[in-house]
């Protein structure tokens, strides 16, 4: 695999990484919603990984495919340009929802 993919499907994971160590151990949707902080930086999170996604899309030498790709890259966009337009349930339903499938592929394609 071209190194800039790999690169890329590593910062991916470390941003999947760091978006649930921000996170208190206990899940907790309204302690998420109260701290600035924490969502600031998931965010950041988010738009890295949204990044990453479309630069391993437009690759030549990507070679691979990642599901829901275009979603992916749209939610980063979003959150960037259109920031007041987010809300915290969205983010939530991304971090408990698709995250944990996001590094289970990443994973998978990294082997």
């Amino acid at each position: 695999m071209d190194n800039k993919v790999n690169a890329w499907l590593e910062d991916i994971l470390r941003s999947i990484d760091e978006i649930f160590d921000f996170l208190p151990e206990k899940r907790d949707f309204f302690e998420f919603q109260k701290d600035l902080k924490t969502k600031k930086a998931v965010e950041r999170n988010i738009e890295i990984i949204g990044e990453a996604v479309n630069r391993i899309t437009n690759s030549k030498n990507a070679q691979i495919e990642i599901q829901n790709a275009r979603q992916i890259i749209g939610t980063r966009n979003r959150i960037a340009h259109e920031y007041d337009n987010i809300s915290d349930e969205v983010i939530w339903t991304i971090i408990v929802r698709e995250l944990p499938k996001l590094k289970e592929e990443i994973l998978k394609l990294r082997e």
